[in-house]
């Protein structure tokens, strides 16, 4: 059966982050990460493909799972290219559990709006096994596409907490878990002992951490420079200190 305009209206709406909060829904149109998050358990609402397309495995598990025409992809796709696959999620925010960043390794983004960094610190955080993802309020939405793209499958892996962070790195700190956060001035992370459990914390690229998140810092560690670059990407730093952590 063919979408109907109110259809049609109703799936574009889902580009604006106000639409996606309001009807609970979010939308991934790129086939291999679809692919990524079903392997991963995750499963979807709504899959719209074309007749052509070839569906991953488990896409039958969608609620309403629709064939639909290139040009009607092309009328509901948020892209100017659309890809032959159109998945709809519901959006499903996890809330903090008291002391829980007292066990394992988390990783707090502080402000970090660039969406591309955002899913890529989710895989950094998926690769090293850590327990979970704080992402600050001003942080890029979680469910926007660049976000879950750059995630790759790690979005349905990763368990990722919205929440004010300098509220929640007070009750890890005082809770005597490790708070670091990157500084010119702390201690070269190479020197790191491993730790079980601890906060990782990565501020902006451009404003660096916040003044309520830095005050809630234990200990400030550096990655030190040999060459001339001013600052290194959100995402690299992060990468660096999460391997040292890890290491052996």
């Amino acid at each position: 059966m063919p979408l109907t305009k109110a259809e049609i209206t109703r799936l574009r709406s889902l580009q604006d982050k106000k639409a996606r909060e309001a009807a609970g829904l979010y939308v991934v149109e790129n086939p291999k990460v679809v692919a990524e998050l079903l392997a991963a358990g995750h499963r979807f609402a709504e899959l719209y493909a074309t007749e052509t397309a070839a569906l991953p495995a488990g896409a039958d598990g969608a609620a309403r799972l629709a064939r639909v025409t290139q040009a009607e992809l092309a009328r509901i796709s948020h892209f100017p290219t659309p890809s032959d696959v159109f998945a709809v999620g519901q959006i499903a925010r996890a809330a903090l559990a008291p002391s829980e960043l007292a066990r394992g390794l988390t990783l707090a983004l502080d402000g970090i709006q660039d969406p591309g960094n955002v899913g890529t610190l989710l895989r950094i955080a998926d690769w090293f096994g850590f327990a979970r993802v704080l992402l600050s309020p001003d942080s890029a939405d979680l469910f926007s596409q660049k976000v879950i793209n750059a995630s790759m499958g790690s979005f349905a892996r990763v368990r990722v907490v919205t929440t004010e962070l300098a509220a929640a790195l007070a009750d890890a700190g005082a809770a005597g878990v490790p708070v670091l956060g990157c500084d010119l001035a702390g201690e070269p992370v190479y020197e790191l002992a491993p730790l079980a459990d601890a906060v990782v914390v990565i501020g902006s690229e451009g404003r660096g951490l916040s003044t309520g998140v830095a005050v809630r810092l234990t200990r400030r560690v550096t990655i030190p420079r040999h060459g001339g670059a001013e600052s290194l990407n959100a995402a690299v730093a992060a990468g660096i200190v999460c391997a040292a952590l890890r290491r052996g």
